[in-house]
Parts: C-alpha cells; structure tokens; sequence
C-alpha cells in the first residue's frame, strides 16, 4: 500500500517526501483522519483522498484534501466515487460542513467537485509552512 500512495503522491506533487510505513502508521492513529483508496480488481492503487474531521466553535467539520487519481485512470469515474464516499463518512461522522480546496490549473477537479454538490467559496487561503 505504501509503494502505491507514494506512487500517487508523485503525481500530485513530486515534491513531495515519500511517503513511508510511519506517516501511515501516524494517519492510522489518528481517529479522526481517513485515507481512502481506489483499487483495480488485481489490488492496484488507482486514487486515492484524505479527510480529515475536526470539531470547532462553529461546528464539526471535515476537510478532504490530496486527491489524486493515477493518470491511467482518469476519467473513469474514480475520483467521483471517492469524493462520494468521503462525503458520506463526513456525513456518518457528523459534519455539518466539508471543505477543500484545488489548484487553479486542476480544472477537470473542479468539475468534479461542483458536479457532487461543492460551491466555490468566496474565501482566501492562506498558508504557513515551516
């Protein structure tokens, strides 16, 4: 499973570290973040998507984020049915609220995500790396 996320994190970002058995070991842990994954018949990871569901003043909420499907399989319907399926474990868990957020140049996603229901957001994203 590791070698095929990792594989998949290289299409979202090569940048990105690999990803090794302790970051899943860690998502594992954590109650309340979920990795879903898409696979072929013969056991091959295809997509995949993370959410994460955290409770604050304004409600519970849940956060999908690193969706990626592998290239080979795009537009087969794979990221519909993980977003769906993120959708109703956020629902199940009790959030009153989903959010993500996508890459300008991800228009194929964004047809997806309005597809299943999300609204584009008059917000600003910020961010803070160390």
């Amino acid at each position: 499973m590791v070698t095929g996320v990792d594989r998949l994190l290289r299409q979202l970002a090569a940048t990105l570290p690999p990803f090794d058995e302790e970051r899943l070991g860690r998502i594992v842990a954590t109650p309340d973040a979920h990795l879903l994954l898409a696979e072929t018949a013969d056991g091959r990871i295809v997509g995949m998507l993370s959410v994460a569901l955290y409770d604050v003043p304004s409600g519970r909420k849940a956060w999908i984020e690193d969706v990626v499907v592998d290239a080979a399989a795009r537009g087969a319907g794979v990221g519909e049915r993980l977003v769906r399926e993120a959708l109703t474990l956020a629902r199940r868990e009790g959030a009153v609220k989903v959010l993500l957020t996508s890459n300008a140049a991800r228009q194929a996603a964004h047809r997806l995500y309005e597809r299943v229901g999300f609204v584009r957001y008059d917000t600003d994203v910020f961010r803070y790396e160390f």
